[in-house]
């Protein structure tokens, strides 16, 4: 170097770090934002369930769920995407399979057996993705689940109550649209376990939804017959105080699974009306979910002589 030439000056942090990027390996860059895309992703739900349009959402929905899977082929061990689809599947199914299914029955059988046929597959797909989020901690855990329920959920902390509780109502469902798959049937004790950790870990996870799902769940749990109503009532009113009143689930979810086993028309009729009353706006973030669960209760309410005889 002459004596007269200037010292080189350091680069700037920023523009080193930069550069340092742009000479990893391309599958790396390629991972960092596969997985920024799959963080935003993650929170989707929260956009969807504050809608006012449950066409809308409906429509859009199969379109992000096939794009969180596609992620997951590049990012297979995402937490978030695990989590979004499992939630994802396990709630547009309900909602947009599982439902019309329901509502279509009386006038086409055969088109209704098929929408079920249908939900079953993707109940079952939700399912896997749960098992897929709880194995990232727990590897084994689908095997173990069949041969000691109890023991394999044992070790589940209070971080993994997303996946215990999306994982059990998954495949709680897809059992409840199988009445005639004894192997699927068989799996009923994996349910259990799975939605008593997370009851046990967390009880008011998502202000009152485990409750709300026990509503329903306790009036088939096997070897349960004794006293269901009962302990189906005490989660209701459970749901129902963790959410301030404000979901029309656990309303519904009560008159459909213990008013028709009791043929109480009365307590049917008054505990739909109620899910009714519920103001939308109060709780924007239930928006969609209380939309849904009114229409449900319309349907229930033309149906009530067909369901609950004089």
């Amino acid at each position: 170097m002459s004596s007269g030439a200037r010292p080189a000056k350091a680069l700037p942090l920023s523009v080193t770090l930069l550069l340092l990027a742009a000479v990893q390996p391309a599958c790396s860059i390629r991972k960092y934002a596969i997985n920024q895309v799959g963080d935003a992703l993650s929170g989707v739900g929260t956009t969807f369930a504050s809608d006012d349009d449950p066409e809308l959402v409906g429509e859009a929905l199969p379109f992000t769920l096939k794009l969180v899977e596609g992620l997951l082929l590049e990012s297979p061990r995402h937490r978030g995407l695990l989590e979004t689809a499992a939630s994802g599947f396990t709630q547009y199914t309900a909602v947009y399979v599982t439902q019309p299914a329901d509502e279509i029955e009386l006038e086409n059988v055969a088109k209704a057996e098929a929408l079920r046929l249908r939900a079953r597959k993707l109940f079952l797909r939700g399912r896997d993705y749960g098992l897929r989020g709880l194995e990232l901690k727990h590897p084994g855990m689908r095997e173990a689940l069949r041969k000691d329920p109890q023991a394999a959920v044992g070790s589940a902390t209070a971080a993994e109550v997303p996946f215990l509780y999306w994982t059990a109502a998954a495949w709680g469902l897809a059992i409840s649209v199988s009445k005639n798959d004894p192997e699927l049937i068989a799996d009923q004790p994996a349910v259990q376990a799975l939605i008593d950790r997370a009851l046990g870990l967390d009880e008011d996870y998502d202000q009152g939804s485990i409750h709300g799902f026990l509503v329903t769940y306790e009036m088939s749990r096997p070897g349960g017959a004794r006293d269901a109503a009962e302990r189906s009532r005490k989660h209701f009113e459970r749901a129902v105080e963790l959410s301030g009143g404000l979901r029309a689930a656990p309303f519904v979810a009560f008159a459909e699974a213990v008013s028709v086993k009791n043929q109480d028309k009365k307590q049917f009729e008054a505990l739909l009306q109620r899910a009714l009353t519920i103001d939308i706006e109060k709780k924007p973030e239930w928006r969609l979910a209380n939309l849904v669960m009114q229409r449900r209760a319309r349907w229930l309410l033309s149906r009530v002589d067909d369901l609950i005889l004089e």
